[in-house]
């Protein structure tokens, strides 16, 4: 039995609401925990990357020696993300490559340009992990709530056949605990919209500094074999 409309409250009408609304109600709930957990925790990976990738573009401009670097980057558990990997796999197949006698210069940094790109790829895919997921539930929720809304609004009316006179007091609750699908609705599809729009301007962002970053990469180690060759070749 509905409640009267000065005993209406929205957890009333949740729990008077028939089962298939629930079960609309109880999926966009937790469409809407996940996307919030999933919110926090990109928001925490995109700016440990941002950071993390500021100190290691730093410490590769100040320091000359890059095997040193190297070292110091393989022992610091800080740098953990992708300017530390970008810089590790493209010095690591450059020390990897001049080890080879007789290897040309050219075929060094195509191994050390063919790194880089393995690695950028790795980085866009783990930065964009987590996004699909927001899109889905900014553009499916308000449709699922849509549904519960429809359904419980049907169930009203179905309801109003039974009772000899309408008044507002017999259709209100029906038709409140319906709308009440779609606002829970708006509540899970609105945030993870906004999210997904700001995560992916900053992953676009970050990939596109990451790319300078390995030409910046592929550069010094192109000076370093450029200055190393001429000296071999005197020796």
């Amino acid at each position: 039995m509905h409640a009267t409309l000065e005993q209406m409250t929205v957890w009333g009408l949740i729990s008077e609401a028939s089962l298939l609304v629930q079960g609309v109600m109880l999926v966009l709930l937790l469409a809407s925990l996940s996307s919030w957990y999933l919110i926090v925790w990109r928001a925490g990976v995109l700016r440990r990357s941002e950071r993390e990738l500021n100190a290691v573009r730093q410490s590769l401009r100040a320091t000359p020696d890059l095997a040193r670097l190297d070292r110091a980057l393989g022992e610091d558990a800080a740098f953990d993300a992708g300017g530390r990997l970008l810089f590790q796999n493209g010095y690591r197949s450059y020390a990897e490559l001049r080890r080879e006698p007789g290897i040309a210069p050219e075929t060094v940094l195509e191994g050390v340009e063919h790194g880089l790109a393995v690695t950028l790829t790795e980085q866009e895919q783990r930065l964009e992990k987590g996004l699909p997921f927001l899109a889905t539930v900014g553009s499916v929720s308000p449709y699922i709530g849509l549904f519960g809304t429809v359904w419980g609004i049907m169930n009203s009316f179905l309801g109003l056949s039974q009772v000899q006179q309408a008044t507002l007091s017999t259709v209100a609750p029906g038709i409140a605990e319906a709308l009440i699908a779609t606002a829970i609705g708006l509540f899970a599809a609105i945030p993870a919209v906004i999210a997904y729009n700001r995560f992916a301007a900053r992953t676009q962002s970050l990939m596109a500094r990451y790319y300078a970053f390995a030409n910046e990469v592929q550069g010094r180690l192109h000076r370093t074999l450029h200055t190393a060759t001429p000296l071999a070749q005197a020796a």
